[in-house]
Formats: structure tokens, C-alpha cells, sequence
């Protein structure tokens, strides 16, 4: 019986935890979690957050890539159906404000809600250039530029990236995550109408977020796709963004040249 359960669903961030927390008890959500996993869905909420603390857990950390799933009316289980409101005025919402809401159930039912980052502060990125490629002026502009933006489409709990070259906003990020992102930076590079070269992708929690939950992340295919973007590097908020799998990341970083940097 472990004190501490993983609530998990897509990537690389749950199989990170796990190995660094073998005792912990493990969670998924229904059509996001890996297949040796058990999972509940969001109809038996109710359910599971009566069950955790009688098997004796007191902390729960949430990791990997969760998309709004549909709910089920003929699902519900009792203990959920009190909770049906408060649900669907979440989903209305935000993907920052859903997240508060589920955050909030664990911990009215007696347990602490603890991040990743606290599990493992390692993952989070340090100050600096992180690999053997710095950012050049170009670069420290875009970054702030990128900054700016994000410090404004924070309140509105908009995504957490956006890429930015010669000063130009080519994207931000929303519902489609990251990847979609880049992968449609690459195709307005082949097809569309000619934009500034080079730039870079900036990563950083929203403002105000509840940074125990949904923290932005970057790992070794984010770097391959950035560069498939043309992009000539990555900035990532120190001390606020995770690297998984930092060796293979950096490594990546280096191989094609780019500046892996985390923004002070």
C-alpha cells in the first residue's frame, strides 16, 4: 500500500514517475492511459476519489497529456452524480480552470495534490544555454517577444508556447497542443506564404497557473520537430518548464544545431 498515487495518461512523463516512484499506486484515464494500467473514467470520478484514501493515499501527483474526454450520462456512478455540475461548468471552462476543478475533488476528499516537479525536480530546467549551442540577438529579441505574448494570453488560459521569428508571431498555442503546432510551422515553411527564417519556440507555464498540474514539458521529439519547423532553437522558462529525458534531449539539441535554453 503506497501513500502516493500517479493519475496518468499520455507520454513520457507517467513512465518517468513511475520508474522513479515503483511503490506508488497507478491510475489512468479512460483512453489515455497505457495499456498495463487501470483506468477510470470521468463518470466515476465520484468513485475513486472515495476509494483512494481508504487504500491509504495521501498524495497524488497527475501526469501526461489528458485531452477533454466525453462524459457518458448513462455511466455516472452515485458517488459522481453530486459532482455532474460542478463537472460540466469545468469543461465550459478553460483547460487551467477544468484542471483547478479536479484538483480541487482530490483534495476535499483528503488528499494533497503534489506536481511532478516536486516528485522529481530534476526534470525542470535549469538557467542558460543547456547544450553547446547559445542563443545569438536575434534569438534573445524573439524570446522576448514571446514572453510578452504569453504574459498576455495567460489571463485568457490560452496554451503555453507560441513561436516567434524575426519578431513575428507565427503561432500560438491552443487546444491541438505543441506538436500540432510545429507540425503546421513546417507546413506554412513548404507551402505558405514566406515568413522570417529561423526563430524559435517558447515554452512557459500560463500566468497564475497551479503549476502542480499540466506544467509544460519538452522532450527529445519536440527538438525534432522544432527543427523540421526550421526553427533555429528553443527557450523554455527556467526553473518552470520539465525536460524529459534531458540527455536525449540536448543531444538532440546539438545535432541539429539548435539552442536548447532555459530563459531566466
Amino acid at each position: 500500500m503506497s501513500e502516493l498515487a500517479l493519475i496518468v495518461g499520455e507520454g513520457a512523463l507517467p513512465g518517468i514517475l513511475r520508474r522513479a516512484c515503483p511503490q506508488a499506486e497507478v491510475l489512468g484515464v479512460a483512453g489515455f492511459a497505457p495499456a498495463d494500467v487501470p483506468a477510470f473514467g470521468l463518470e466515476e470520478i465520484g468513485r475513486v476519489l472515495a476509494e483512494l484514501p481508504r487504500r491509504g493515499v495521501r498524495q497524488v501527483c497527475f501526469a501526461g497529456a489528458i485531452r477533454r474526454p466525453r462524459i457518458d450520462p448513462a455511466r455516472l456512478d452515485p458517488a459522481t452524480l453530486p459532482l455532474v455540475p460542478r463537472i460540466q461548468a469545468a469543461m465550459g471552462g478553460g483547460d487551467d480552470a477544468a484542471l483547478r476543478t479536479v484538483v480541487a475533488f482530490f483534495e476535499e476528499a483528503g488528499m494533497r495534490v503534489v506536481g511532478a516537479a516536486d516528485l522529481m525536480p530534476e526534470l525542470l530546467a535549469d538557467a542558460g544555454p543547456l547544450g553547446a549551442v547559445g542563443p545569438d540577438a536575434a534569438a534573445e529579441r524573439d524570446a522576448a517577444r514571446a514572453a510578452a505574448l504569453l504574459s498576455a494570453t495567460g489571463p485568457a488560459d490560452l496554451g503555453q508556447g507560441c513561436v516567434v521569428a524575426g519578431g513575428q508571431v507565427l503561432a500560438v498555442e491552443a487546444l491541438p497542443g505543441t506538436d500540432w503546432m510545429l507540425e503546421t510551422i513546417a507546413a506554412l515553411r513548404r507551402d505558405g506564404p514566406a515568413v522570417p527564417a529561423g526563430g524559435l519556440l517558447m515554452k512557459r507555464p500560463k500566468s497564475g497557473q497551479d503549476r502542480r498540474v499540466d506544467l509544460p514539458a519538452i522532450g527529445p521529439d519536440t527538438v525534432r520537430r522544432a527543427a523540421a519547423a526550421g526553427l533555429a532553437g528553443i527557450a523554455v522558462e527556467a526553473g518552470g518548464v520539465l525536460i524529459l529525458d534531458r540527455a536525449a534531449t540536448i543531444a538532440a539539441a546539438d545535432s541539429a544545431g539548435m539552442f536548447l535554453w532555459g530563459v531566466a
